[in-house]
């Protein structure tokens, strides 16, 4: 059956609150790896001034004690429990450096490094925690209750999980579908971009198939349900969402992974230096003085500290630039990518219909202007994207719209009203009523067919069933999105790919205009991660660019997943590496070229760090070296270091990489 309604405005407003989902967010201090890193770096704020004023030792002693105890009781335990599994962790390394570093007096560098590694620890938990909060919130996208229709056709709401394959559902307009299933009966347009990523709600008749979680549109449907909530394709995101967030290989800084080894040599070194000269006759309190001084100068502190700067440096840039780099593991992994993936609808595009093309018909006696207006008037009381769309394009060239009165909407075709006493009906070419001898019909079918062919989509306009017009509407791409293509191209060695469930028609024309040649079109979430592990298959790094629910698995799959800040859902937002906060698509390519700066940063630091640290290991053990002189040496080489990677702070740093990526 078709509907015929005029929405109100009440049901529109419940259609808004129906289709919003609760977020559900873990609250930063519910994580007790926050509470303790916030507890200790409390504690060091409050004894570096007291230290530092020159107030008794009894006053700012304990308050350093207990910093070291509640930021450092819990990675100290669990590197004591991977102990036992006979594996080195560097955390556990780090507390003993700070404990060493206490106990030869330099208690307040010791507990900087107590509280650098406890914020850290807790920014990783309230990732972790955020993403799993996202992955939950999905589920809020479909319905908790559907109402089923009966044999003898009374209705019965009932939960979601209760339907069973093969059941009637009832999806009345404006109602999120409660099941993935098949229409029976009605017509519709559903909007199903949570699903697909199309910008356009799609037409929905008997036969084709919907999916849990869509939005219903103006109709009303009858929809037999063919797969259980357990298995419909929301709940296949949320399971995607996780397996791929479970398999993505484990994330680690290069230095960490060398860093292992390094640590346990050192450890091995610390106690030889200490253990030989004793057994030669040597005094307990100098071997365990030089032992301490080893240990403080050949510390993997000195590397780490030396490693971080750079990529801490480009993330602060990044960030004033637009762009939220989650962490210094994701920055480092940005300089390694030689593949792009995008998604198309709120990616590439700007995700919303847009009027092209006025073009009236010969003979109507009306200017653009005049049609644009006479189109807006009728399709003003409508809620439907390309409604909106029409009426937008009015308004932007000032144009007064007539009152609309006996205004209907028919799923799938179109609107009607009567405006200026003309009948007008605005819709889709081929569904509108027509007559078959008018030779304006044959005109407005053949500009029609020349619209979309180069992917738009046309909409007819006829006043008294006589075709006056046509108008032409696409999703308008995003600033420079052909620009960073060619970037992106320059930077990996190869073209991006277009991963879009939108038709491929569609994405192929979209394709063309950005330089994209390889395109994946009509692609469900489980598509487009199959897509990106095959790349993957083939040894490139992939970088996913998004916005969606759809996208999110893909984004999840990827070496590196990035969402659309503005235009992206939440799940996308938290399970991305990265954010593109301003929708800025040129700061893609910006931020890849910063991460390959300061991966180069990282290779000259580790060099510098490298010379000092052998340089006082040497003195240390063919001479006597100093203890004050050892840590006035080590940390001097952070500061160098540190220095050294501070450059990339500079805004000269984020233009050197927009210049770098385009050419």
């Amino acid at each position: 059956m078709t509907s015929t309604l005029t929405p109100t405005p009440a049901g529109l407003a419940a259609s808004r609150r129906d289709a919003g989902s609760p977020r559900r967010r873990t609250r930063i201090l519910a994580l007790p790896e926050a509470r303790w890193a916030a507890s200790a770096t409390v504690l060091f704020l409050l004894a570096l001034p007291l230290q530092l004023s020159g107030v008794p030792a009894w006053t700012w002693g304990p308050l350093y004690a207990l910093a070291y105890a509640t930021g450092g009781w819990e990675p100290g335990w669990e590197g004591l429990k991977v102990l036992r599994e006979k594996t080195l962790d560097v955390d556990l390394l780090m507390i003993v450096a700070a404990l060493g570093a206490a106990a030869i007096g330099q208690v307040m560098d010791g507990a900087l490094l107590i509280v650098i590694f406890a914020t850290s620890g807790a920014l990783e938990a309230l990732a972790t925690a955020r993403t799993a909060d996202s992955v939950r919130g999905l589920l809020d996208l479909a319905p908790a209750t559907a109402t089923r229709l009966t044999p003898d056709g009374s209705e019965r709401t009932l939960p979601v999980e209760d339907l069973a394959v093969g059941d009637t559902i009832l999806v009345r307009p404006g109602e999120r579908v409660g099941a993935d299933g098949r229409v029976l009966d009605g017509a519709s347009e559903v909007d199903q971009a949570t699903i697909t990523g199309e910008p356009l709600p799609v037409a929905k008749e008997c036969g084709d198939e919907v999916f849990a979680g869509t939005v219903n549109g103006t109709g009303a449907l009858r929809v037999r349900v063919e797969r259980d909530a357990c298995d419909s394709v929301i709940a296949r995101i949320v399971r995607m969402v996780e397996e791929a967030s479970e398999t993505k290989a484990p994330t680690q800084l290069f230095i960490e992974k060398v860093e292992q080894r390094y640590s346990l040599g050192m450890v091995a070194a610390t106690l030889a230096v200490f253990l030989v000269p004793l057994a030669f006759g040597a005094e307990l309190a100098a071997s365990l003085l030089r032992a301490m001084t080893f240990m403080i100068v050949a510390s993997p502190c000195a590397v780490v500290l030396a490693t971080m700067p750079p990529l801490l440096s480009a993330i602060a840039n990044a960030g004033r630039h637009g762009v939220l780099v989650k962490s210094a593991v994701v920055m480092e992994r940005l300089g390694q990518i030689d593949a792009v993936a995008f998604d198309k609808t709120g990616t590439l595009t700007e995700g919303t219909p847009r009027v092209t093309d006025v073009r009236p018909l010969p003979g109507s006696g009306l200017g653009e202007s005049g049609l644009l207006a006479l189109a807006a008037a009728a399709e003003h009381p409508s809620e439907h994207p390309l409604a909106r769309a029409v009426v937008a394009a009015a308004r932007e060239r000032g144009l007064a719209l007539a009152a609309a009165e006996d205004f209907a909407s028919t799923p799938g075709v179109g609107v009607t009203a009567v405006v200026d006493g003309r009948v007008l009906a605005v819709g889709a070419p081929a569904r509108l009523p027509r007559n078959a001898t008018d030779a304006g019909f044959a005109r407005a079918e053949a500009l029609a067919a020349e619209l979309e062919d180069g992917g738009r989509t046309a909409v007819l306009v006829t006043a008294d069933d006589v075709p006056v017009g046509v108008l032409g509407l696409a999703d308008r791409l995003r600033p420079r999105a052909a620009a960073t293509v060619a970037a992106l191209t320059e930077l990996t060695g190869s073209a991006p790919v277009l991963l879009t469930g939108d038709n491929p028609r569609a994405a192929i024309r979209l394709a063309a205009e950005v330089g994209i040649e390889d395109v994946r079109a009509g692609l469900l979430p489980q598509h487009k991660v199959s897509a990106v592990r095959e790349l993957e298959g083939t040894g490139r790094k992939v970088l996913v660019v998004g916005d969606g629910v759809n996208d999110a698995p893909a984004l999840a799959a990827a070496h590196i997943g990035v969402a659309m800040g503005r235009a992206g859902s939440d799940l996308a937002l938290e399970t991305a590496d990265a954010v593109i906060v301003r929708d800025e698509l040129a700061t893609v390519p910006t931020v890849i070229a910063l991460s390959r700066r300061a991966r180069k940063l990282v290779v000259q630091n580790l060099a510098i760090a490298g010379v000092f640290i052998a340089g006082l290991v040497v003195w240390d053990l063919a001479g006597n070296l100093p203890l004050p002189l050892g840590v006035a040496g080590h940390e001097g080489s952070t500061v160098i270091v540190g220095l050294n990677g501070l450059r990339l702070l500079r805004d000269a740093a984020w233009k050197r990489a927009a210049s770098q990526d385009t050419g």
